[in-house]
């Protein structure tokens, strides 16, 4: 920072930290990795171009970003930050289903509880045509293929496989 001790950016650049650095407010020598990835995936000269056309109190979280995107970058060279938001996307789509499957089986359960309320005067050959009849009993069929089935979802396309 403009003498005792260079800015990040500086001392991997290795040269003389100016008191108007561009970097050493956003990059201090206590942190070098922050810069050195940055460095890596945008380049000095560009972040210094990116810093300089932005408003001072926009930069801090601008540098925010980059280091973000600088680290979704070296994990995921491809996709970035866009394939740790699609994979988390999968998640809640597939926890949402899980939540769905899980809600039906307690409706399925509680409507099983409820089902000796049947009218006494009905005999047995009514119960079972009523039962049979009843959509309850496929819903209750599919619900346990759907929780015994594995699903397997890519993270980065919408759909799933089948094992």
């Amino acid at each position: 920072m403009g003498g005792s001790s260079p800015c990040a950016s500086c001392k991997l650049l290795r040269r003389r930290c100016a008191k108007d650095c561009i970097f050493a407010p956003y990059f201090p020598s206590d942190d070098p990795h922050k810069f050195a990835i940055v460095h890596k995936v945008f380049g000095a000269s560009n972040v210094s171009k990116m810093l300089q056309e932005l408003p001072v109190h926009q930069r801090v979280d601008a540098v925010s970003s980059l280091v973000y995107e600088a680290n979704a970058r070296v994990r995921d060279p491809v996709y970035g930050c866009v394939g740790a938001i699609s994979y988390l996307q999968n998640q809640v789509s597939q926890l949402q289903m899980q939540l769905a499957v899980a809600q039906t089986e307690i409706l399925c359960i509680q409507m099983q509880q409820e089902e000796p309320a049947l009218p006494t005067q009905m005999d047995q050959d009514e119960k079972s045509l009523l039962l049979s009849n009843n959509s309850f009993n496929n819903l209750q069929h599919y619900l346990s293929f759907a929780s015994s089935s594995n699903v397997i979802q890519d993270p980065l396309k919408r759909e799933s496989l089948w094992t």
